[in-house]
């Protein structure tokens, strides 16, 4: 029981112990489910986990494929006026560069969704929680639940995301990425030394449009 414990402390903050809280740096650790229908791919290939870095106001979102280097990378770094999203799929390798305040590609379909703040709580990771209620404008009677914390220090944590109107940094939530439904739920927050270069503009990537990126990510998504 002691080595087991030992091995619990040393692996960060688990969703059922208490981690610290207030801290600036560090990585959110995110499980992946699939809603609906998930393409032709069998679901154990696809991504199955969300690494969020974050440094101050400085944030990288990663989702890959479990096999090859396939994935996709957010990247916001607010004081180099950096806004990326990334796509790598076999030898293709794109970017588009956002302006501040625009939402990322791939979240067409999350248009006209309306969040509403309730006064329900919980405790997540350690950390405790508020809730927000999402409605969609196709189905207003259908609701999601999103799930955020004030307790860990990011500035503008969902900047280029649907829930940038959120201050807080989600710990459970969900993304219609084009066609497909992905839910998120937090499993392990880690108090470490970001590196700044984590933050820099990746290079070898084409530059291409808003609208190239969204071809893309829809033809990612749908396989």
């Amino acid at each position: 029981m002691l080595f087991i414990a030992v091995i619990l402390a040393m692996s960060g903050y688990s969703c059922r112990e208490k981690g610290g809280k207030y801290i600036n740096q560090g990585e959110i650790h995110y499980t992946i489910e699939y809603m609906g229908g998930t393409g032709f791919i069998p679901q154990h290939y696809k991504p199955r986990n969300l690494v969020v870095s974050f440094k101050h106001n400085k944030i990288l979102f990663e989702i890959l494929f479990p096999i090859g280097n396939s994935g996709i990378i957010n990247l916001s770094n607010p004081d180099k006026e950096i806004f990326d999203t990334y796509i790598s799929l076999l030898s293709m390798k794109y970017y588009y560069a956002a302006e501040p305040g625009e939402v990322n590609p791939g979240f067409e379909s999350m248009k006209g969704m309306e969040i509403t703040k309730t006064s329900k709580k919980s405790v997540i990771c350690g950390f405790n929680c508020k809730n927000a209620e999402v409605t969609f404008p196709y189905d207003r009677n259908k609701i999601y639940n999103i799930w955020y914390t004030e307790e860990i220090k990011i500035k503008n944590p969902n900047a280029g995301s649907p829930f940038s109107e959120i201050n807080g940094v989600l710990m459970n939530f969900f993304f219609f990425l084009g066609s497909t439904e992905m839910h998120f739920s937090a499993e392990t927050v880690y108090k470490k030394e970001i590196p700044d270069i984590t933050f820099e503009r990746r290079e070898k990537y084409v530059r291409v449009s808003r609208e190239e990126m969204d071809k893309v990510i829809n033809m990612m998504n749908s396989l």
